[in-house]
C-alpha cells in the first residue's frame, strides 16, 4: 500500500512538472498580452468617458480585475465609483442578482449616473452595459489593431476576439465592500472547520462586486427587472479563501484544471476553470484537514462526476444559483462519461498520469 501511494505521488508530481508547470507559464504569458491590450482600450474609453475610470494593475505577475476562465477565455472586472448614493436590494432581483436602488432623500440629479436610473429609482445594469459597449466600439474604431481586436456583436456585453483565439469580455461593476448579501447567509456551514475563523471575517469584509452581465431569467414574476439587475461576483472573496487553503489543495486545483483543459474542452463543454473552483472550494469544506490533501488522494478529490450526472452545480456562496442551469443535459452527460473515465483511470491505475 505504501509503495503504491509512492509509485502515485512520483506520477503526480512528474504530471505538475511537465503539464501543470507549462500550463501555467504559458496562461501567464497570454494573460500579460491580453491585459496589455485592454489596458490601452480602457485607457481610450476613460478619457472619452471618466466614469468608466479604471486600470489593469499588475502585482507579482498577475493581472488585478483579470480572470481565466479557460486558456482561451478570459473576463476583465471593470470597477466603477457609484459614489456612495445606491443602496443594495437583493429581494426585488432573480437569484444570484440584485438591484441598485438610488438612496433616499437623494436627488435622482446629484447621482454621477443618472441617465441610466430608470423611473423607480434603479441603476440599470443594461444602460450601463450599452453606453460601455458603444465606447468600445468607438474606440477599436480609433485604435490600430485591425483584425487583431474585433467587438463580437452576439451579446450586450463587452466581448472582445484577439487574434481570432482568445475571448475577453470586460464587465463594468461596482464593488460592495464590507457588504455580505443575505442569499449568502448560510456560509460558512457551521458543520465544517474549514475556512479557519481567523479568515471568515477577513473574506467577508471583503464583500463582493455587482457586474453588469446578461442574467439568465428564472421565472417569469421576475422577467421584467433582469434587465437593469446586477450580478453578484465572489472572485476576490474565493481567492481569498484559496490564499488560505494547503499547498496540495492549490496544487490539486492546478492539476484539474489542466486535466479540463487536455481532457474535457471539447465542442459545448460546459466546463471551466470556475466550475474547478467551485469543486476545489466544496472540497475543502468536506475534507478540511490537511491529512486528507496528499497526492494520494487526488482521484478522491474529481468529484465533480456526481455534479454532472445530477446536472446542477450550486455556486458555493450562493446556493441558489445553478452554475449549470444554461448548459445543454447532452453536454453534461458527456463530460459526466469523461470525467467518471479520468477518475477510474486515476483511482485504478497510478501510471494513468504518464498518458493524461
Amino acid at each position: 500500500m505504501m509503495e503504491s501511494r509512492a509509485t502515485l505521488a512520483h506520477h503526480v508530481n512528474k504530471y505538475h512538472n511537465e503539464r501543470v508547470v507549462p500550463r501555467k507559464a504559458k496562461v501567464s504569458q497570454t494573460v500579460q498580452d491580453v491585459g496589455s491590450i485592454v489596458a490601452s482600450i480602457l485607457k481610450e474609453v476613460q478619457r472619452r468617458e471618466p466614469r468608466f475610470l479604471g486600470a489593469l494593475n499588475e502585482t507579482e505577475g498577475r493581472v488585478e480585475g483579470l480572470e481565466v476562465i479557460s486558456p482561451s477565455e478570459y473576463q476583465v472586472v471593470l470597477c466603477l465609483n457609484h459614489t456612495g448614493v445606491f443602496t443594495f436590494n437583493e429581494e426585488r432581483s432573480i437569484p444570484g442578482c440584485a438591484m441598485l436602488k438610488l438612496s433616499d432623500g437623494r436627488k435622482r440629479s446629484m447621482s454621477l449616473w443618472i441617465e441610466f436610473i430608470t423611473a423607480s429609482g434603479y441603476l440599470s445594469a443594461r444602460k450601463v452595459r450599452s453606453r460601455f459597449l458603444s465606447l468600445v466600439a468607438q474606440v477599436l474604431g480609433k485604435l490600430n489593431y485591425g483584425s487583431m481586436v474585433t467587438l463580437d456583436r452576439d451579446t450586450t456585453e463587452v466581448k472582445l476576439r484577439i487574434r481570432d483565439s482568445i475571448v475577453v469580455r470586460v464587465i463594468p461593476a461596482f464593488k460592495c465592500s464590507a457588504l455580505w448579501p443575505n442569499s449568502a447567509h448560510h456560509w460558512p456551514d457551521p458543520g465544517t472547520s474549514w475556512p479557519p475563523v481567523s479568515k471568515i471575517a477577513e473574506v467577508k469584509a471583503i464583500g463582493f462586486n455587482l457586474l453588469s452581465k446578461d442574467c439568465v431569467v428564472t421565472n417569469e414574476m421576475n422577467s421584467s427587472s433582469e434587465s437593469d439587475a446586477w450580478m453578484m461576483s465572489f472572485a476576490e472573496a474565493e481567492d481569498r479563501l484559496l490564499e488560505c487553503a494547503s499547498g496540495c489543495r492549490r496544487r490539486c486545483l492546478s492539476i484539474l484544471k489542466t486535466l479540463r483543459d487536455r481532457h474535457l474542452d471539447f465542442s459545448g463543454s460546459p466546463l471551466n476553470n470556475y466550475h474547478m473552483k467551485m469543486l476545489l472550494l466544496y472540497e475543502c469544506e468536506k475534507h478540511p484537514g490537511d491529512l486528507e490533501w496528499n497526492t494520494s488522494s487526488i482521484g478522491d478529490r474529481l468529484k465533480l462526476v456526481s455534479c454532472l450526472r445530477c446536472h446542477r452545480l450550486p455556486h458555493y456562496f450562493l446556493p441558489g444559483v445553478d452554475l449549470f442551469a444554461t448548459s445543454a443535459t447532452p453536454s453534461l452527460d458527456e463530460a459526466a462519461r469523461k470525467v467518471w473515465c479520468l477518475t477510474r483511470q486515476i483511482i485504478t491505475n497510478s501510471k494513468s498520469f504518464d498518458h493524461l
